[in-house]
C-alpha cells in the first residue's frame, strides 16, 4: 500500500502520541479486526496506515459538509475529552454536547427547542433586570437554579435550530444513546473509536486510542481543519425577494346607447 507524504506525516504524529494502542484483546469488538496490525503483550495494535485513510475519508466528508453550509454536532462526554471537544466546536462555530446527553436531543428536537428557548428567556430576563423587578429573592433563587441546570445541559446546542447534518462522536460506546438517536434519525456519524467499539454503529469510523488526549486531539484537529476549510469557501445562496403579482381584472364593458 503506497503512502502519500501527507499520510506519512499523519501516521508519524499518531504514532508519537500512542494512537496505535488499543485495549486488551479480551475487550476487542470483532468488527475492529480488519483495522488491526496485531497484538503486543495482550494489547491490540491499530494499523495506522488504515487509520490515516479512515481519517482522511472522514475529513473529506466534513470538508463537504462545511462547503455546503451544513451543521456538525460534536459529542464527547468522557471527562478526559470534554474540554477539547468543546474547544474545537467553539473554534469552528458549531454546537456541542460535553456534559450529558439528554435523551431526545435528536429524536425529540421540538421539545429540546422549548428548553433552549426557556434558557434564552431566563438569560435575557437576567441581563435586562426584568427578573429582579418581577420576582422576589426566593423566586429568583428558584429561577437561578433552573437557569443553571438548563445552561449545563443545553448551552452547547443553544444555536441549533434543527437537527444537525452530521455528528462527530468521541467514543461511540460511551455515548451510545447519541449513536442510537442519530441512527434512528438517519444522521451520519463520524466515530473516533477504540478497539472496544462496534464499527458498524457509525458511518465513518476512525480507529485510534480514544482514551489518550493526544490521540483524540489529532483526530479532532484533522476533522475540524477540513470542516473549516470547506466552510471558508461556502457561498450562501442569494435570497430572491418574492414580488407579489396581482391578477389583472378585466375592465367592465361599457354599455352602448341605442
Amino acid at each position: 500500500m503506497s503512502i502519500n507524504t501527507n499520510n506519512s506525516s499523519l501516521i508519524e504524529r499518531l504514532f508519537k502520541v500512542g494512537a496505535h494502542f488499543g485495549f486488551k484483546k479480551s475487550r476487542r469488538h470483532p468488527t475492529v479486526t480488519p483495522y488491526l496490525y496485531g497484538t503486543k503483550e495482550g494489547n491490540d495494535i491499530f494499523d495506522l496506515e488504515k487509520t490515516a485513510v479512515l481519517l482522511d475519508q472522514a475529513a473529506e466528508i466534513l470538508k463537504e459538509i462545511g462547503l455546503n453550509g451544513k451543521t456538525v454536532l460534536f459529542v464527547g462526554t468522557k471527562e478526559e475529552v470534554t474540554a477539547m471537544v468543546s474547544d474545537v466546536a467553539v473554534k469552528v462555530g458549531m454546537p456541542f454536547v460535553v456534559n450529558r446527553w439528554i435523551g431526545g436531543m435528536l429524536t425529540n428536537f421540538s421539545e429540546i427547542k422549548k428548553r433552549i428557548a426557556r434558557l434564552e428567556e431566563l438569560a435575557t430576563g437576567t441581563a435586562s433586570g426584568e427578573l429582579e423587578r418581577k420576582y422576589t429573592k426566593k423566586e429568583r433563587m428558584v429561577l437561578g437554579r433552573e437557569a443553571t441546570k438548563l445552561d449545563h445541559n443545553f448551552k452547547g446546542i443553544s444555536t441549533m435550530t434543527k437537527p444537525p447534518d452530521i455528528v462527530v462522536v468521541v467514543d461511540p460506546r460511551h455515548d451510545h444513546i447519541a449513536i442510537k438517536e442519530a441512527k434512528f434519525m438517519k444522521i451520519p456519524v463520524v466515530g473516533i473509536m477504540s478497539s472496544d467499539c462496534n464499527v458498524t454503529d457509525v458511518t465513518y469510523p476512525v480507529l485510534i486510542n480514544d482514551s489518550l488526549q493526544g490521540s483524540v486531539a489529532i483526530a479532532l484537529q484533522e476533522l475540524t481543519h477540513a470542516f473549516a476549510t470547506g466552510k471558508s469557501a461556502y457561498v450562501p445562496k442569494p435570497v430572491v425577494a418574492r414580488t407579489e403579482t396581482r391578477p389583472v381584472r378585466p375592465r367592465s364593458a361599457t354599455p352602448t346607447r341605442s
